[in-house]
């Protein structure tokens, strides 16, 4: 599914005018799906970015520029990613936001690399995305490695957990945050039993047999890497089976429509997770402001990376500025300098790509609702 977002023509008195430079930025993430909810607000995110460059009216090497949006639906699927991918390449979009997901995100980042195609996820954690080493591969969330660690030290020294299961969807990113909870949980606290490793899919619907095995070894923490859609089910069936140790999980988790996904499985407060990024009091206001926006033109909630496909967007459109060229073999090198102050916070890349400085928010829910509780770097 192609979707293209018409042009914001800026007023230009009839007569000879110069020509403006169509610059199309791809956008790639599930539209449909068990997660297209996610899918949608980061398309959003982009949309409002591109809406936003088009009002301003932006010069690029002495002339105008109007951005447009062409977004594919990558349905979270490898093969449809590397699919898509090989669609915005030969459509010639100048650089891709996306994917959502690490699972299409690695694969399909090999096609951008093969084209010279830039490349920012504003939500993809695996580190073996930037591990590939990729000139165009960047991101502006902390990866799996930072934000699997800070979930491991919060669960053991907030938390006090000592004895913990841990399921995973067998995503590259289920699989990769996971473990990366385990090891940062066992460095810190050297007697710390892991007294279950189980294993699930994206598309499962049934865990009873999971979680009686993992009640039997009574956890003082259950510990899922994997997505919002199949964490909802597992915490039904969490409180059909009387379950109640704390319920934690990275970002994929860490959405609005959790609760909703839970179907009334969610208890006060017992339900923690972490999410790639972190605003703090300086970047507030931006952020509120930006939610604001995001609903009354879109009449939808933001969910968690909206304003960072935003901030990735804005960043592209700031090196092409930079750089004097929407090529992107002229502008890479300025994107791998960049500088850029977004609504999330600095948006600034190391060598492999990732986003410097990496922060990593801890939530909870209360009465349905996403309650913040601490940012951590």
């Amino acid at each position: 599914m192609t979707r293209i977002l018409p042009l914001l023509v800026l007023g230009l008195w009839s007569g000879a005018a110069p020509a403006q430079q169509v610059v199309t930025i791809g956008v790639a993430g599930p539209l449909s799906g068990e997660i297209a909810h996610l899918g949608k607000a980061m398309e959003n995110g982009v949309a409002l970015a591109i809406e936003d460059l088009n009002a301003r009216g932006v010069v690029i090497g002495g002339g105008k520029v109007v951005f447009r949006m062409q977004s594919e639906d990558d349905a979270a699927d490898p093969k449809q990613g590397t699919a898509v991918a090989q669609k915005l390449v030969d459509s010639g979009v100048k650089a891709v936001i996306g994917h959502a997901n690490s699972g299409t995100t690695v694969p399909a980042s090999r096609i951008y690399n093969a084209a010279g195609i830039p490349q920012i996820t504003p939500s993809a954690t695996a580190p073996a995305y930037t591990r590939q080493k990729f000139a165009g591969a960047f991101r502006v969330v902390a990866n799996d490695n930072m934000l699997g660690g800070s979930l491991g030290r919060y669960a053991v020294e907030q938390l006090g957990a000592r004895r913990i299961a841990v399921i995973d969807d067998r995503s590259a990113y289920g699989q990769g945050v996971a473990d990366e909870f385990i090891k940062s949980a066992q460095a810190r606290v050297p007697g710390l039993k892991i007294v279950g490793r189980e294993f699930t899919s994206a598309k499962a619907s049934d865990f009873t047999a999971i979680l009686t095995s993992i009640r039997a070894k009574k956890p003082d923490l259950v510990f899922f890497g994997g997505m919002d859609a199949t964490a909802g089910g597992v915490l039904r069936q969490m409180k059909a089976l009387g379950m109640e140790p704390p319920f934690m999980g990275g970002d994929g988790i860490c959405t609005e429509a959790l609760p909703a996904l839970a179907g009334g499985g969610m208890r006060d407060g017992a339900v923690y997770c972490a999410e790639a990024g972190g605003v703090d009091a300086a970047h507030e206001k931006a952020v509120g402001d930006f939610v604001a926006r995001f609903h009354a033109r879109f009449h939808s909630d933001i969910q968690t990376y909206a304003p960072y496909a935003y901030d990735a967007t804005m960043t592209v459109a700031a090196a092409m500025q930079q750089a004097g060229s929407t090529d992107p073999a002229k502008y890479l090198a300025a994107l791998r300098q960049i500088e850029y102050p977004g609504l999330t916070g600095a948006i600034r890349f190391d060598a492999s790509g990732d986003i410097r400085d990496g922060a990593m928010t801890v939530s909870t829910y209360r009465a349905g609702k996403k309650v913040k509780l601490v940012v951590l770097r």
